[in-house]
């Protein structure tokens, strides 16, 4: 982008959503001196951080755009927002992360679509719009795939797992309720050794950074931990992730920050599963484990300043809070002395409900690792289950 808007302290950043995204980008915003305004579509766990707060729904193009209106400049916290609404709003209004690299994410098939062609490998798919079709994909693959709606849907919602045609039949009925709102995509089963993410960022001066790869383990669907790692193990691994960042990057002419996961499989070979165009949950460590986080570059981003160049501070593990994990707070502050917690204070605290996260510096991979593996962070593991 030529001539970048810069923005100066005291002027006005729109963010559209005020989750607990939303409220980690208003807080680094804030730092930096910048006015934030938060619209969402209910009362939210942002407005308590926000100069302005709006309640309206996403859709409702006349408010969002009279929203951006009073922005110096438009942001947004997650990617189900209306991205034809976005596409509009870029012509009027200073929305620096356009719409086109959003649109192309929103949409599974479009985004590996997108990805084959910068040649960026992903797992085996087949986008399906009957019972038939669903059933000779799954032969292809063996009855081994992951069945996914192409659009919406997160933290295993609107997913299913089949691994055998038993599972098929008796999941056949969930899988016709989905067939009849979308279409579905059927992504092969991977056999990968473990999944990992980068945050990368962009700014409007081209420059990009990355963020130290993290290793991610999953409880039914749902993020439960992320650590760092020390790369120099597998050194072919952080090319790799490094490279298609980069590529991904440049591709999508990105502002801000894109959370990128991904498959490494047994032989190093690495697969894209997923991209998010914001910040991600897998970045929360960034708080504390660098010099700067990833709320911090995006702000950076889309304000028209130049990105800082990440160093890395410690090693570090970040553990989801769910509302199952609520009542143990106590037990979590005192066994955990030396971690920083962090509450989102969404309000009721539903089972599965993200309530916030805690980080655990740490001397190394190992330190790391050793506790995610201790008594009481190993039963706070479980209570995801």
């Amino acid at each position: 982008m030529t001539n970048p808007k810069i923005l100066l302290p005291g002027q006005s950043i729109g963010i559209l959503g005020a989750g607990q995204l939303g409220k980690m980008l208003a807080q680094s915003a804030q730092k930096m001196g910048y006015h934030v305004h938060m619209l969402d579509e209910k009362e939210a766990c942002g407005f308590a951080v926000s100069h302005k707060s709006v309640i309206s729904d996403f859709s409702d193009k006349e408010a969002v755009v009279e929203f951006g209106r009073q922005c110096d400049v438009l942001t947004y916290e997650f990617e189900n927002i209306d991205g034809d609404i976005l596409s509009e709003l870029e012509q009027r209004i200073n929305l620096p992360q356009g719409a086109d690299f959003l649109l192309t994410t929103q949409h599974r098939q479009y985004e590996k679509d997108w990805l084959s062609q910068l040649e960026v490998p992903t797992v085996a798919y087949e986008v399906v719009k009957s019972v038939d079709a669903l059933v000779q994909a799954l032969q292809t693959v063996q009855w081994q795939a992951v069945v996914k709606t192409v659009r919406f849907g997160y933290d295993g919602k609107g997913q299913v797992l089949i691994q055998s045609e038993a599972d098929f039949h008796q999941q056949l009925d969930k899988l016709k309720s989905l067939l009849a709102q979308q279409l579905l995509i059927v992504e092969g089963f991977c056999e990968f050794a473990y999944e990992a993410s980068v945050i990368v960022a962009r700014d409007q001066w081209g420059t990009i950074e990355i963020f130290p790869p993290t290793i991610n383990e999953h409880r039914q669907g749902i993020l439960a931990a992320s650590y760092t790692r020390d790369w120099s193990e597998q050194p072919e691994v952080f090319a790799q992730l490094r490279d298609y960042s980069y590529r991904i990057a440049e591709a999508a002419e990105l502002v801000g920050v894109c959370g990128i996961e991904f498959f490494v499989l047994a032989s190093g070979d690495v697969l894209v599963n997923e991209l998010a165009p914001r910040p991600h949950n897998t970045g929360h460590l960034t708080i504390e484990s660098c010099n700067v986080s990833q709320f911090d570059q995006h702000i950076l981003a889309i304000t028209g300043r130049h990105l800082v160049p990440v160093q890395p501070l410690s090693s570090a593990v970040s553990v989801n809070i769910l509302g199952q994990h609520i009542e143990q707070l106590p037990e979590l502050i005192e066994q955990t002395p030396a971690a920083l917690i962090h509450l989102y204070d969404k309000g009721e605290a539903k089972v599965g409900r993200k309530m916030g996260h805690i980080t655990q510096l740490c001397s190394s991979t190992e330190a790391a690792t050793d506790w995610l593996d201790t008594t009481f962070i190993s039963q706070w593991l479980e209570a995801f289950e």
